[in-house]
């Protein structure tokens, strides 16, 4: 059949073929596209289509059909083609030919664009011809860093990841070999732990990305920037290893661009800012006065902030010690929450549902569903004589003492009295249920933020926190603070939220948001629910029959694993 195959020379306009013959009825993507026409360009088709003649002398393709409109697609005014008789063979060649391919291993391709560029080809050439990014070009180039023995893996078909690669690739032959000694499979043909080489070999590292200063410290402390090849294109990849230098330059930008609110603070054992004695850390927006703790993260360098607020202890606040010495007080039982996790959860869920009720999608019906659950919170007060708390809001709609018939309008201020109304903070003007039912009717769930956090899970009990590790998989330390850096650790790409924070109520609840709702003293603030707590404690958003969550200091906490663990 070979003998009776012709090589011609046509215009490729001149071609035609009906695409429901085509195997491949699926295109293939507009990267392949370009990549084929830029590799058309530079070296021309490597292989001819192949057509079948009939017997009236017409043109059938077989295989090719890409290539002819890629052709066309650059302007070519000729194109070879092979010709050959029709056989009932062709449609087994048309899709043979688009099946039996088997891509080139890494290390081959490395291999040809070495061997290229000893012919004097550009990189930039090499990737013209190749039809590939000049960024994989340089990637590939980076295998000649790899000692011989971890090539021949690699060109087994066990390739490393590029991460493991980029670090393997940047680390010494003597490194590399020293590595390969320990970590090297068994078995001759074994596959090679990868990840062990990497690790073995892994240096810290810090990005410019994460670097706040310029120039000037980059100069005066000496940092030299790696290009991290290996990094999206989109992301600023380069590095340096002289970590003492890149803290140092963070360090003294910091210092030289404080705000007058700033205060450098210090970190915990675990990395997280740590709050000076006497402060307490805001969730919500910072108000005049309070203050912005700047720290560096060991880890990475970067710089990351904490509002926080002073707190002035009250007058006649002081601890009073007493009783006989030979009475044993039995410590309380710590909750699972405490009272400082509750406020936390609380300011949590009242930035989440004002976040949520900006959605444009809230039905109307929807909305004055809110309103009336607004009406009915714990923090509203209907009087017929006195000004209401939202009347500079509403006067946006009665503008000359005409209500507006724009609906528009009407509905942005009702979204703003339903934010300035409803909250699920820990005080006498919180919402109740009424706001964690607004909250679960608009999806507010979806606004909150990652509670695996190491300020917040130290108000966790060690129960509540194991069986929150436990659904991450991760086992009880001996020690708490292991056990929650544990989990920190865990979830540190995954946003977590705590069932007791979702806003949907239980049960119990529900029944609770029929029955009567509590009362406060408008002068004084104080409960005057006729159930009140005697303890004084308020029921975040509406809690209510929960006894109240105990605070307990680091030290308490540190003491009570000691004796757990003796």
């Amino acid at each position: 059949m070979e003998k009776n195959i012709e090589l011609r020379i046509v215009d490729p306009k001149t071609l035609k073929f009906k695409d429901n013959k085509d195997p491949r009825q699926v295109p293939a993507d507009r990267m392949s596209d370009a990549a084929l026409k830029a590799n058309a360009k530079a070296i021309g088709f490597i292989q001819p289509p192949l057509f079948s003649e009939e017997e009236d002398g017409s043109l059938t393709i077989v295989s090719g059909r890409r290539r002819v409109r890629t052709a066309i697609a650059n302007k070519q005014k000729e194109l070879a083609i092979l010709v050959k008789p029709a056989d009932p063979l062709d449609n087994m060649r048309a899709v043979a030919e688009n099946v039996v391919r088997a891509p080139m291993s890494p290390v081959d391709l490395w291999r040809s664009i070495e061997s290229l560029v000893s012919e004097n080809w550009t990189e930039e050439a090499v990737a013209t011809a190749f039809a590939i990014p000049i960024r994989q070009v340089r990637k590939l180039r980076l295998l000649g860093n790899i000692l011989p023995d971890l090539l021949e893996h690699i060109g087994r078909g066990d390739m490393p990841q590029e991460r493991e690669l980029r670090i393997i690739a940047s680390a010494p032959l003597s490194e590399q070999t020293e590595a390969w000694e320990v970590h090297k499979p068994k078995k001759k043909n074994g596959d090679v732990s990868w990840h062990s080489i990497a690790s073995a070999l892994s240096k810290r590292q810090m990005f410019a990305r994460d670097a706040r200063f310029g120039e000037k410290e980059q100069s005066a402390f000496g940092i030299v920037w790696i290009e991290d090849l290996f990094a999206p294109a989109n992301e600023d990849g380069r590095y340096t290893t002289d970590t003492e230098a890149f803290l140092a330059a963070q360090h003294a930008w910091l210092e030289a661009t404080l705000p007058e609110n700033g205060e450098i603070i210090e970190t915990d054992d675990y990395g997280s800012g740590k709050l000076p004695k006497g402060a307490e850390r805001i969730w919500s927006k910072p108000a005049e006065g309070d203050r912005i703790g700047y720290y560096i993260v060991p880890r990475d360098g970067s710089i990351k902030e904490i509002a926080f607020r002073r707190i002035t202890p009250s007058k006649g606040a002081a601890s009073v010690a007493g009783g006989d010495d030979s009475e044993t007080t039995q410590p309380k039982a710590r909750p699972d929450i405490t009272n400082k996790g509750m406020e936390m959860i609380g300011e949590m869920r009242t930035e989440a549902l004002g976040k949520a009720l900006t959605q444009p999608d809230i039905a109307d019906q929807t909305i004055i569903g809110l309103l009336l659950l607004a009406l009915s919170a714990d923090n509203v007060s209907i009087r017929t004589n006195g000004s209401t708390p939202t009347r500079s809001l509403v006067a946006k709609i009665a503008a000359g003492g005409k209500l507006t018939s724009d609906t528009t309008l009407i509905r942005a201020v009702a979204v703003e009295v339903l934010q300035n109304t409803l909250n699920c903070k820990l005080k006498f003007n919180g919402s109740g249920l009424a706001a964690r039912i607004a909250g679960d009717a608009i999806g507010a769930d979806a606004e909150l933020p990652t509670m695996a956090t190491d300020d917040f899970l130290s108000s966790l009990s060690r129960k509540a926190l194991e069986q929150l590790g436990s659904g991450l998989g991760v086992l009880p330390r001996q020690r708490v603070k292991d056990t929650r850096a544990a989990v920190v650790e865990q979830a540190r790409e995954t946003r977590v939220i705590l069932p007791a924070a979702h806003f949907a109520l239980t049960a119990e609840e529900g029944a609770d948001f029929s029955r009567a709702p509590h009362r406060y003293d408008l002068n004084s603030g104080a409960e005057a629910d006729d159930e009140s707590d005697e303890s004084g404690e308020f029921a975040e958003c509406g809690e209510s029959g929960e006894t109240p969550h105990g605070e307990q200091d680091d030290a308490g906490e540190d003491e009570a694993d000691q004796a757990e663990a003796a």
